[in-house]
């Protein structure tokens, strides 16, 4: 199965998304699953993970009647609130929905060390204990954060969103390259290469900006635990659907394998999400 790791749906009227304002420009619209299914099939991408975009418990409910009603997404990662008492009740409510495979707090609003917090600590444990996936919406001043919960709870199922947004425009490698190596140390964390177009120059970008940071990625995660995810529609901002992922095709490492592909494009995020 060829698989978007990591893609949004979104309706302007529901009005919880908050960041999401005429500001925006082209994002400011809605995104469904009939204006991605023609870039999808042109990749022979037979599914998605349709990832969160407001911190609701509306918002997960949202996506997964879009679950039930299109055959194209092949799981939600939803939104629950880890830093509240009510989280047991909430995650026992929507797993019981097969759509739901995983949930995202949405970490690049929070205080930088709020994964700490003595009550999202303790709801951490019952992930830890099914062995469900949680995506991390990183950004390199939340590392030292990340690192602390994760030697706490070392086996924790997490994927790092946007490989943790690097200072690509920049062309700024430490501390990122050695942060994401200790990430990496954790065998039970994986990375999307997703977002990544978003932080290189708007004005002039190309894939060769992207490469070195995809390439140390793949070094230090392995070609199985990486995930292609577009980022669609948020990549729109600076390119087409088809531009990421031809910047991704031509970044990676010459010498993957058709096997390497098949991990990278599917294979990981069946395994991560609990697909298969």
């Amino acid at each position: 199965m060829r698989i978007d790791a990591h893609q949004h749906y979104w309706k302007t009227e529901r009005g919880d998304y908050g960041w999401l304002t005429s500001e925006q420009g082209i994002l400011f619209a809605d995104y469904m699953p009939e204006q991605l299914q023609d870039s999808l099939e042109r990749y022979q991408l037979e599914r998605t993970i349709v990832v969160q975009a407001a911190p609701t418990l509306e918002e997960t409910q949202f996506l997964l009647s879009l679950y039930d009603e299109y055959e194209s997404i092949a799981g939600v990662v939803g939104w629950l609130d880890l830093d509240s008492p009510l989280f047991s009740e909430q995650y026992a409510k929507f797993r019981g929905n097969k759509g739901f495979v995983g949930f995202r707090p949405m970490l690049q609003d929070l205080p930088d060390s709020w994964i700490l917090r003595p009550q999202v600590m303790q709801n951490i444990k019952q992930l830890v204990k099914d062995d469900f996936p949680l995506d991390l919406q990183l950004r390199p001043r939340h590392h030292p954060y990340i690192v602390e919960a994760l030697r706490s709870f070392p086996t924790l199922r997490a994927v790092v969103d946007h490989a943790a947004k690097p200072f690509i425009a920049g062309r700024i490698f430490e501390p990122w390259k050695t942060e994401m190596a200790e990430l990496a140390a954790f065998p039970n964390v994986m990375c999307k290469l997703s977002g990544l177009v978003t932080e290189a120059d708007q004005q002039a970008w190309n894939w060769m900006d992207l490469a070195p940071y995809v390439h140390h990625v793949i070094e230090v995660f392995g070609t199985d635990r990486v995930m292609f995810g577009s980022d669609w529609p948020v990549c729109l901002t600076t390119c087409s659907y088809d531009e990421v992922y031809m910047a991704l095709m031509n970044a990676l490492p010459s010498n993957l394998s058709s096997e390497d592909h098949l991990a990278i494009f599917g294979g990981n995020a069946a395994r991560f999400y609990q697909l298969l």
